[in-house]
């Protein structure tokens, strides 16, 4: 793995690039077509990107400490 983003703007970018991400899996998915791995992946998804979030902000709290 790399080394943890620290900086605020590549934060808020990582997280911009992943929400693009989802947005273009969920543009591609068919509704007509999709099954329950796909949502279970979109869920995953968000998931990863709610992580990210609370991991960003814990760091933030513990360097302001």
């Amino acid at each position: 793995m790399g080394s943890p983003i620290q900086n605020k703007n590549s934060q808020v970018d990582f997280l911009k690039h992943r929400l693009n991400i989802f947005i273009d899996v969920l543009d591609a998915i068919d509704p007509e077509d999709a099954d329950l791995e796909d949502i279970d992946r979109l869920i995953s998804m968000l998931d990863e990107m709610e992580s990210k979030c609370r991991e960003f902000n814990n760091r933030e709290v513990t360097e302001s400490v």
